[in-house]
């Protein structure tokens, strides 16, 4: 039986494939917000599942949720790093995280970077394991002279250079891990899916939760071997010019443990 964390697990997609895990037969360990609907998702998934609380908006909580799972589980065979939020209603302005990040920056992107780095070790004594992680194809280069967008901001910008960073770190994660058993891939699931945040943000629905579903899906259970890879769908694409930027990636990785080391100070 694999052991699987899927964050925000408790809406759209992330529901979806806990549901789809736990009737596979999966150990699926549910993340979400809200304690009632972490125990409503894990009754409706049915199977085996558990349950694991924290807001990914707050590094102390992801810092807590590593290590509870590191203390409750033996084995981690799949990280789905799913949890974000979309580019807000329109005419939403600029929101900052509990640790004063921008937000889409914090969720998207930020919390999903430090809970892989803590869950690491047990990834890699688990191998062969994977890390997927759900981006999307609106992607814009990170600014490095304001990556907070104090000075320019807009709600699309800023939840696509969230994505980009996503993406950027998955290549990072794939060439770090290499030959220790662990995988690291990357996928924009579907276009406008049917979900809360797609809704939310006025954007029309072009697709079903179910085909991003199986598109998650595809590198969860298959690809044995591929890593490094950015999916659209159920192909593989090209990421916007940056993710292969190893001098980008870098400077990436300096801002976010910057941002980390702050925030847990």
């Amino acid at each position: 039986m694999r052991t699987i964390l899927v964050t925000g697990a408790t809406d759209g997609l992330g529901r979806e494939l806990a549901r789809r895990l736990a009737a596979g037969g999966d150990r699926v360990v549910v993340h979400g917000r809200d304690p009632e609907r972490v125990r409503r998702t894990r009754d409706e998934a049915g199977g085996t599942t558990e349950g694991v609380v924290a807001d990914l908006a707050e590094l102390r909580q992801v810092d807590r949720l590593a290590e509870e799972v590191l203390d409750r589980f033996d084995r981690l065979d799949v990280l789905v790093n799913n949890a974000g939020t979309g580019s807000g209603a329109p005419g939403s302005g600029r929101e900052e995280s509990k640790d004063g990040v921008e937000l889409r920056f914090a969720v998207n992107y930020l919390a999903g970077y430090h809970l892989t780095r803590r869950l690491l070790p047990l990834l890699v004594a688990s191998a062969p394991s994977r890390v997927v992680n759900v981006a999307s194809a609106g992607q814009q280069a990170v600014d490095f002279d304001d990556p907070m967008l104090t000075r320019a901001y807009g709600r699309q910008r800023a939840y696509a250079q969230s994505k980009l960073a996503q993406i950027m770190f998955t290549f990072d994660l794939a060439e770090e891990l290499a030959g220790q058993g662990v995988s690291a891939n990357t996928l924009h699931p579907a276009t406008y899916m049917d979900t809360t945040m797609v809704r939310e943000s006025g954007a029309p629905v072009m697709s079903t939760v179910e085909e991003g579903t199986e598109a998650t899906l595809r590198l969860i259970d298959g690809l044995d071997g591929v890593s490094g890879s950015y999916f659209n769908g159920r192909r593989e694409g090209r990421a916007d010019a940056q993710a292969y930027d190893r001098e980008a990636r870098r400077r990436l990785r300096r801002v976010s443990d910057d941002l980390v080391r702050r925030a847990l100070s």
